[in-house]
Protein backbone atom coordinates (compact mmCIF):
# COMPACT_ATOMS: atom_id res chain seq x y z
CA UNK A 1 0.00 0.00 0.00
CA UNK A 2 1.45 3.35 -1.09
CA UNK A 3 1.81 6.14 1.43
CA UNK A 4 1.43 9.84 0.74
CA UNK A 5 4.90 11.44 0.49
CA UNK A 6 5.76 13.59 3.47
CA UNK A 7 6.27 16.71 1.37
CA UNK A 8 2.69 16.40 0.05
CA UNK A 9 1.36 16.04 3.59
CA UNK A 10 3.20 19.24 4.55
CA UNK A 11 2.04 20.97 1.36
CA UNK A 12 -1.62 20.08 1.95
CA UNK A 13 -1.45 21.10 5.61
CA UNK A 14 0.01 24.52 4.82
CA UNK A 15 -2.50 25.01 2.01
CA UNK A 16 -5.33 24.21 4.42
CA UNK A 17 -3.94 26.79 6.84
CA UNK A 18 -3.90 29.36 4.05
CA UNK A 19 -7.52 28.71 3.13
CA UNK A 20 -8.62 28.75 6.77
CA UNK A 21 -7.03 32.17 7.32
CA UNK A 22 -4.32 31.03 9.71
CA UNK A 23 -1.74 32.56 7.37
CA UNK A 24 -3.05 35.91 6.10
CA UNK A 25 -2.08 37.67 2.87
CA UNK A 26 1.25 39.43 3.27
CA UNK A 27 2.14 37.38 6.33
CA UNK A 28 5.55 35.74 6.60
CA UNK A 29 5.38 32.00 7.27
CA UNK A 30 7.36 30.34 10.05
CA UNK A 31 10.92 29.50 9.07
CA UNK A 32 11.85 26.20 7.44
CA UNK A 33 13.36 25.11 10.75
CA UNK A 34 10.21 25.95 12.69
CA UNK A 35 8.03 24.15 10.16
CA UNK A 36 10.28 21.10 10.09
CA UNK A 37 9.99 20.80 13.85
CA UNK A 38 6.22 21.40 13.77
CA UNK A 39 5.67 18.68 11.14
CA UNK A 40 8.48 16.44 12.40
CA UNK A 41 10.11 16.23 8.98
CA UNK A 42 13.41 17.38 7.48
CA UNK A 43 13.98 20.93 6.23
CA UNK A 44 14.46 19.48 2.73
CA UNK A 45 10.93 18.07 2.91
CA UNK A 46 9.53 21.41 4.10
CA UNK A 47 11.40 23.29 1.39
CA UNK A 48 9.98 21.03 -1.32
CA UNK A 49 6.43 21.63 -0.03
CA UNK A 50 6.97 25.38 0.13
CA UNK A 51 8.44 25.55 -3.36
CA UNK A 52 5.34 23.78 -4.69
CA UNK A 53 3.24 26.57 -3.16
CA UNK A 54 5.56 29.17 -4.69
CA UNK A 55 5.16 27.62 -8.15
CA UNK A 56 1.38 27.52 -7.67
CA UNK A 57 1.38 31.25 -6.89
CA UNK A 58 0.36 31.17 -3.23
CA UNK A 59 3.74 32.17 -1.81
CA UNK A 60 6.76 34.27 -2.71
CA UNK A 61 10.28 33.50 -1.60
CA UNK A 62 13.04 36.03 -0.98
CA UNK A 63 16.52 35.10 0.12
CA UNK A 64 17.00 36.15 3.70
CA UNK A 65 13.31 36.90 4.18
CA UNK A 66 11.76 33.44 3.92
CA UNK A 67 8.31 32.75 2.48
CA UNK A 68 5.36 35.17 2.46
CA UNK A 69 1.72 34.75 1.43
CA UNK A 70 1.09 36.42 -1.93
CA UNK A 71 -2.50 35.47 -2.68
CA UNK A 72 -5.23 32.98 -1.85
CA UNK A 73 -6.45 33.03 -5.47
CA UNK A 74 -3.50 32.28 -7.78
CA UNK A 75 -4.15 33.23 -11.42
CA UNK A 76 -2.92 29.88 -12.79
CA UNK A 77 -3.17 30.20 -16.59
CA UNK A 78 -5.74 33.00 -16.58
CA UNK A 79 -5.50 36.77 -16.29
CA UNK A 80 -7.65 36.79 -13.16
CA UNK A 81 -5.91 38.19 -10.10
CA UNK A 82 -7.54 39.12 -6.82
CA UNK A 83 -7.92 42.88 -6.27
CA UNK A 84 -8.37 42.15 -2.56
CA UNK A 85 -5.03 40.35 -2.31
CA UNK A 86 -3.15 43.05 -4.24
CA UNK A 87 -4.43 45.80 -1.94
CA UNK A 88 -3.65 43.79 1.19
CA UNK A 89 -0.09 43.21 -0.03
CA UNK A 90 0.31 46.97 -0.39
CA UNK A 91 -0.50 47.30 3.31
CA UNK A 92 -3.77 49.05 2.56
CA UNK A 93 -7.38 48.19 3.40
CA UNK A 94 -9.67 46.81 0.67
CA UNK A 95 -13.42 47.17 0.90
CA UNK A 96 -16.41 45.88 -1.05
CA UNK A 97 -19.67 47.77 -0.67
CA UNK A 98 -22.48 45.64 -2.09
CA UNK A 99 -24.78 47.73 -4.28
CA UNK A 100 -27.17 45.04 -5.47
CA UNK A 101 -27.70 41.36 -6.15
CA UNK A 102 -30.33 40.67 -8.84
CA UNK A 103 -31.21 37.03 -9.49
CA UNK A 104 -32.49 36.84 -12.11
CA UNK A 105 -31.60 40.25 -13.50
CA UNK A 106 -33.10 42.24 -16.35
CA UNK A 107 -29.93 44.33 -16.66
CA UNK A 108 -28.11 42.44 -19.41
CA UNK A 109 -25.91 44.37 -21.87
CA UNK A 110 -25.64 43.10 -25.43
CA UNK A 111 -22.11 41.74 -24.89
CA UNK A 112 -23.38 39.64 -21.98
CA UNK A 113 -26.52 38.49 -23.81
CA UNK A 114 -24.30 37.27 -26.65
CA UNK A 115 -22.49 34.95 -24.22
CA UNK A 116 -25.37 33.51 -22.22
CA UNK A 117 -28.76 32.25 -23.33
CA UNK A 118 -30.20 31.65 -19.86
CA UNK A 119 -31.27 33.56 -16.72
CA UNK A 120 -28.40 35.47 -15.12
CA UNK A 121 -27.59 36.84 -11.68
CA UNK A 122 -25.97 40.26 -11.43
CA UNK A 123 -23.69 41.26 -8.56
CA UNK A 124 -22.74 44.93 -8.43
CA UNK A 125 -20.17 46.17 -5.91
CA UNK A 126 -18.10 49.25 -5.21
CA UNK A 127 -14.51 48.33 -4.42
CA UNK A 128 -12.62 50.73 -2.16
CA UNK A 129 -9.06 51.23 -0.95
CA UNK A 130 -8.68 52.78 2.51
CA UNK A 131 -12.33 53.77 2.27
CA UNK A 132 -11.92 55.64 -1.04
CA UNK A 133 -13.88 54.50 -4.15
CA UNK A 134 -11.63 52.75 -6.65
CA UNK A 135 -13.66 50.40 -8.86
CA UNK A 136 -17.27 49.69 -9.80
CA UNK A 137 -17.65 45.99 -10.60
CA UNK A 138 -20.55 44.20 -12.27
CA UNK A 139 -20.48 40.41 -12.47
CA UNK A 140 -22.99 38.30 -14.40
CA UNK A 141 -23.25 34.57 -13.60
CA UNK A 142 -25.78 31.97 -14.78
CA UNK A 143 -28.43 31.56 -12.07
CA UNK A 144 -28.13 27.78 -12.22
CA UNK A 145 -24.50 28.06 -11.10
CA UNK A 146 -25.24 30.28 -8.09
CA UNK A 147 -28.47 29.02 -6.48
CA UNK A 148 -29.71 31.07 -3.52
CA UNK A 149 -27.13 33.80 -4.17
CA UNK A 150 -27.70 36.79 -1.91
CA UNK A 151 -26.17 39.57 0.14
CA UNK A 152 -24.96 37.14 2.80
CA UNK A 153 -22.48 35.69 0.30
CA UNK A 154 -20.61 38.98 -0.03
CA UNK A 155 -18.62 40.22 2.99
CA UNK A 156 -17.60 43.87 2.78
CA UNK A 157 -14.35 43.58 4.75
CA UNK A 158 -11.55 41.06 5.25
CA UNK A 159 -9.63 38.89 2.82
CA UNK A 160 -12.66 36.78 1.89
CA UNK A 161 -14.38 39.63 0.02
CA UNK A 162 -12.62 38.53 -3.19
CA UNK A 163 -15.21 37.65 -5.85
CA UNK A 164 -12.86 34.92 -7.14
CA UNK A 165 -12.84 33.18 -3.76
CA UNK A 166 -16.56 33.71 -3.21
CA UNK A 167 -17.46 32.04 -6.50
CA UNK A 168 -15.08 29.15 -5.91
CA UNK A 169 -15.70 28.56 -2.21
CA UNK A 170 -19.38 29.44 -1.90
CA UNK A 171 -20.61 28.02 -5.21
CA UNK A 172 -17.79 25.67 -6.31
CA UNK A 173 -17.39 27.44 -9.63
CA UNK A 174 -14.24 26.66 -11.56
CA UNK A 175 -12.65 28.11 -14.68
CA UNK A 176 -9.53 27.31 -16.66
CA UNK A 177 -9.09 30.33 -18.93
CA UNK A 178 -10.17 33.92 -19.32
CA UNK A 179 -10.34 36.56 -22.02
CA UNK A 180 -9.92 40.22 -21.09
CA UNK A 181 -10.55 43.46 -22.98
CA UNK A 182 -9.33 46.87 -21.79
CA UNK A 183 -10.81 50.15 -22.97
CA UNK A 184 -10.96 53.82 -22.04
CA UNK A 185 -14.15 55.84 -21.79
CA UNK A 186 -15.74 58.85 -20.15
CA UNK A 187 -17.62 58.27 -16.92
CA UNK A 188 -21.39 58.43 -17.31
CA UNK A 189 -23.55 60.21 -14.75
CA UNK A 190 -24.35 56.99 -12.87
CA UNK A 191 -20.77 55.69 -12.86
CA UNK A 192 -19.32 59.08 -11.88
CA UNK A 193 -21.75 59.31 -8.98
CA UNK A 194 -20.67 55.91 -7.60
CA UNK A 195 -16.94 56.50 -8.13
CA UNK A 196 -17.26 60.07 -6.83
CA UNK A 197 -15.59 61.67 -9.85
CA UNK A 198 -16.90 64.42 -12.16
CA UNK A 199 -19.05 63.27 -15.06
CA UNK A 200 -17.04 62.66 -18.26
CA UNK A 201 -13.85 61.94 -16.29
CA UNK A 202 -11.60 59.57 -18.31
CA UNK A 203 -11.71 56.11 -16.71
CA UNK A 204 -10.73 52.57 -17.67
CA UNK A 205 -13.00 49.61 -18.27
CA UNK A 206 -12.04 45.95 -18.02
CA UNK A 207 -14.28 43.28 -19.48
CA UNK A 208 -13.32 39.72 -18.59
CA UNK A 209 -14.99 36.44 -19.52
CA UNK A 210 -14.02 33.29 -17.61
CA UNK A 211 -14.43 29.90 -19.28
CA UNK A 212 -14.78 26.35 -18.02
CA UNK A 213 -12.72 23.42 -19.34
CA UNK A 214 -15.33 22.71 -22.03
CA UNK A 215 -15.20 26.30 -23.29
CA UNK A 216 -18.54 27.35 -21.81
CA UNK A 217 -18.55 30.83 -20.21
CA UNK A 218 -18.77 30.74 -16.41
CA UNK A 219 -19.10 34.43 -15.64
CA UNK A 220 -18.61 37.86 -17.20
CA UNK A 221 -17.01 40.64 -15.18
CA UNK A 222 -17.15 44.33 -16.10
CA UNK A 223 -15.05 46.79 -14.12
CA UNK A 224 -14.98 50.58 -14.25
CA UNK A 225 -11.92 51.90 -12.49
CA UNK A 226 -9.82 54.92 -11.70
CA UNK A 227 -6.05 54.83 -12.07
CA UNK A 228 -3.67 52.84 -14.25
CA UNK A 229 -3.26 49.10 -14.66
CA UNK A 230 0.21 47.56 -14.71
CA UNK A 231 1.22 44.12 -15.94
CA UNK A 232 3.96 41.81 -14.73
CA UNK A 233 4.99 39.82 -17.80
CA UNK A 234 7.53 37.67 -15.96
CA UNK A 235 6.82 33.97 -15.54
CA UNK A 236 4.89 31.48 -17.65
CA UNK A 237 1.83 33.69 -18.17
CA UNK A 238 1.06 37.43 -18.00
CA UNK A 239 -0.44 38.44 -14.68
CA UNK A 240 -2.62 41.45 -14.25
CA UNK A 241 -1.93 43.55 -11.18
CA UNK A 242 -5.10 45.31 -10.10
Amino acid sequence: MSRTPKYLVVHDSILQRLHSGQYAIGMRLPTEGELSRAFDVSRVTVRKALEMLVRAGFLTSRQGSGYSVTTLSPPDSTCLVSFTDKVLLEGRVPGARLLRVDAPTKTIPAVVAALFDEPLALVERLRTVDGEPRMLTQTWIPCRLVPLIGADNFPETGQNQSILRILRKEFELDWTSACETLDSLLATASVSNILEVPENTPILSQACTAFAMDGAPVFFDLVYRQGPISFDLAGPAPRQIA
